[in-house]
């Protein structure tokens, strides 16, 4: 196996990756340094227990999507050829042959699973389309169980609450959502914040920031512990200033 490993910044320099916490990027970098030549790591358990790294940093890169999980706990490296190009005398064949012929190579050099053609499978194991939807494994998860996050009913709640339009469906605000999810938080959290957001935003310069990028960002769980601060509109100093009436405190300085 060859012994130097590469990291592109196209990857590591996005606001995606960045924003991710320090021992989830770490976790990152040390998977890239254990891989094989191929971008595949047997023992990520290990990798975490070596640096202190937790689960939930694990399934963040997943949720990510920095690294694709398979079912016996292998996992490989998505933009492994975006970071390493390894010589030919130097680089030597994984031994997952099974779970590579899973992979396909994207015109980008990123990896990503392969659409599994059930028409194909013997009738005795396809799957029928109800239970499809409701066996198929979460790739996001890494997990065999459906997946439970309740996308549509934070959306909603959102829309509810500012009069906008967000769709659940869509893959940032579902990986958002998933990855704080991840980290613990709850429905009644992910409410509580955009109601709290909703009231302090809504009415000023800030109202363009009431959605799922920012609310659900690395920054929710500020969010969540804030203080509740009244409306500036609905304050006593907001009253005054529109009387013409100047606190005491800044008397003198205005």
């Amino acid at each position: 196996m060859a012994q130097r490993r590469m990291f592109s910044k196209k990857v590591t320099d996005t606001d995606t990756f960045l924003d991710m916490p320090l021992s989830t990027q770490a976790l990152y970098f040390h998977l890239n340094m254990h891989a094989d030549d191929d971008g595949f790591i047997d023992n990520t358990k290990t990798i975490q227990r070596m640096i202190g790294s937790s689960d939930d940093d694990r399934k963040l890169l997943v949720a990510k999507q920095f690294i694709i999980p398979f079912e016996n706990g292998l996992v490989v490296i998505k933009d492994w050829r975006v970071h390493n190009y390894i010589q030919g005398d130097r680089y030597h064949k994984t031994q997952y042959i099974n779970e590579k012929s899973q992979l396909v190579v994207e015109e980008n050099n990123m990896y990503t699973k392969r659409v599994q053609d059930v028409s194909n499978m013997d009738t005795q194991v396809r799957l029928g389309k109800d239970r499809l939807g409701k066996d198929s494994k979460d790739i996001l998860s890494g997990s065999d169980e459906p997946d439970q996050v309740p996308y549509k009913e934070i959306v909603d709640y959102l829309n509810e609450k500012t009069g906008s339009k967000y769709r659940s469906s869509g893959s940032k605000t579902k990986s958002l959502i998933k990855a704080r999810t991840n980290e613990g938080f709850s429905l009644d959290d992910f409410k509580t914040v955009i109601e709290k957001k909703a009231k302090e935003w809504s009415g000023t310069d800030m109202e363009k920031y009431l959605r799922p990028e920012t609310l659900f960002s690395t920054k929710f769980e500020g969010y969540l512990n804030q203080k509740q601060s009244a409306n500036p509109r609905q304050s006593g100093y907001g009253k005054q200033k529109h009387q013409g009436i100047v606190p005491k405190f800044l008397q003198g300085k205005v």
